[in-house]
């Protein structure tokens, strides 16, 4: 049971972490913008922030259950996952690692750059239940560090616990904690919102990196256990 637990919590961090690293915070930065002009109320406010999270948790739970069911009803990928896990895992989680650290960099991918304009642009006239289409696109719209956290230690963790529906949505959920808080500050407290931004920013910083360091050693210690047999 704790290590189930510690499994979701595992899965709710990553989720948070992509969250609050620079490229998904500027998505979910627009979010709040969009949720924003929603000045029909708080309800209207808070509703707006919830479909944008629910179509976050959606997209990353369909995705994570097609990667890990795919596994699971494929024997010889199964197989050779089963097999071939820990040995993968110490490389993974150090190149994991090394994005968090922005050592290793790529281009982002997913619903990007004109084509996901125009998308967004004609989902915000849809209103209030545009912001769910947004969380969905939003949440295929992969970045660094987001792609890095899910298909390589989100993947590792759900298909390692069986958790192909819980865990991915835990994920999704996570992703979009920012736009609950700015949501919850535009309907209650809008003069706090600068002040939470600042201390989302700085919290990002020092949790990237602890994770980053927590990610390289354990990496180290799967290739020296399974590669290298060390221990």
């Amino acid at each position: 049971m704790n290590d189930i637990m510690f499994g979701f919590g595992l899965a709710a961090w990553f989720g948070i972490l992509t969250s609050i690293s620079p490229c998904p915070l500027a998505s979910n930065i627009a979010a709040v913008s969009y949720i924003g002009g929603q000045h029909q109320g708080p309800r209207r406010v808070l509703l707006a922030g919830a479909l944008y999270t629910a179509g976050r948790a959606l997209t990353y739970t369909l995705l994570g259950a097609l990667l890990v069911s795919s596994t699971q009803h494929v024997p010889a990928v199964a197989n050779f996952l089963q097999t071939w896990m820990n040995i993968l895992l110490g490389p993974v989680l150090i190149f994991v690692g090394l994005v968090l650290f922005d050592v290793i960099r790529f281009g982002s991918f997913g619903l990007q750059g004109r084509f996901g304009g125009i998308i967004q642009s004609r989902i915000g006239k849809i209103g209030i239940w545009g912001a769910g289409l947004l969380g969905i696109l939003f949440a295929l719209s992969f970045c660094p560090v987001s792609a890095a956290l899910f298909f390589g230690s989100l993947f590792s963790i759900a298909f390692q616990y069986q958790s192909p529906v819980a865990m991915p949505a835990l994920f999704g959920m996570g992703t979009a904690l920012p736009v609950v808080i700015f949501a919850f500050l535009i309907a209650f407290a809008s003069q706090g919102i600068n002040r939470a931004f600042q201390g989302v920013t700085r919290f990002e910083g020092w949790a990237r990196k602890v994770t980053a360091v927590i990610f390289i050693g354990a990496g180290g210690y799967y290739m020296s256990r399974y590669i290298f047999a060390w221990i």
